[in-house]
């Protein structure tokens, strides 16, 4: 019996007491505690794609008060300033459309396009001290702008009450610019298209409880025409001939915007 004891012992040891190859100190295995334990390795944890919670509330804040697209009808004033555009061309109404994807609250790209008629009346001379008028020519221009441009919306947050619903902004961008004459007395055929830059600044109010806005918009556009260096024209197989006032300068719009936002 003490025999059989000693052997049930020495099995213990063994097989039940696993000794350590580096000392007689027991092992034993821990389990992780709770603040151990990484959830994003956990194949059971809630899936988020938001890095933070800041974005999360970023992209719920648009979904609830931002605007994906607009469509809006422009109606407005083009002036002249600068050169002889301001005496050659007379300011008249505009009129077009303009197409703005939202990318975020504050962020969005439009594409416009604006088109009008203008009066023009220049001369040409038969002497270069232009005391001798040549040919005068009158009639109409049409300018086309097609748009391409960013618009920033400021936030207006942390203002007063009153002007929260106001939508500042500011844009810029590029324009394709058209020019086709028509006159009493023929220039050259052919219309005139030309890149230009625009930059401008507006303001939006909501309307029908923000299913639609009125905007007042002002831009200033820098366009050089062909002509807009020259200081006389080709008429006929002849030599050149001066003209008054020069055909140069840049365009201004005033612009009201009606639009339905989607």
């Amino acid at each position: 019996m003490a025999f059989n004891k000693h052997f049930l012992l020495l099995l213990t040891m063994l097989f039940v007491i696993p000794i350590s190859p580096y000392g007689t100190q027991k092992l034993y295995a821990q389990e992780p505690s709770q603040t151990e334990v990484d959830e994003s390795f956990d194949p059971f944890s809630d899936y988020n794609e938001y890095e933070q919670q800041s974005e999360e509330e970023e992209d719920i804040n648009f979904l609830r008060n931002g605007r994906y697209l607009t469509l809006a009808f422009i109606g407005g004033y083009r002036g002249f300033v600068g050169g002889g555009f301001s005496d050659a061309y007379t300011a008249n109404l505009t009129y077009g459309m303009e197409f703005t994807y939202f990318f975020n609250m504050q962020l969005a790209g439009a594409i416009a396009y604006q088109t009008g008629d203008n009066n023009v009346n220049f001369s040409s001379y038969s002497n270069p001290t232009l005391t001798s008028v040549k040919t005068r020519y009158s009639g109409t221009t049409n300018i086309q702008h097609i748009d391409f441009h960013m618009k920033y919306y400021f936030n207006t947050d942390n203002v007063t009450k009153g002007l929260a619903d106001l939508n500042p902004y500011g844009l810029a961008g590029v324009s394709y610019n058209i020019r086709t004459y028509s006159l009493d007395n023929i220039l050259p055929e052919g219309d005139d298209r030309v890149f230009g830059f625009k930059t401008g600044a507006g303001i939006e109010i909501p309307l029908l409880k923000r299913k639609a806005y009125a905007g007042l918009q002002l831009v200033y556009r820098y366009v050089q025409f062909p002509d807009e260096n020259k200081t006389d024209i080709q008429e006929g197989t002849g030599p050149s001939s001066p003209i008054k006032p020069r055909l140069n300068g840049d365009i201004y719009d005033i612009s009201i915007l009606l639009g339905l936002n989607f």
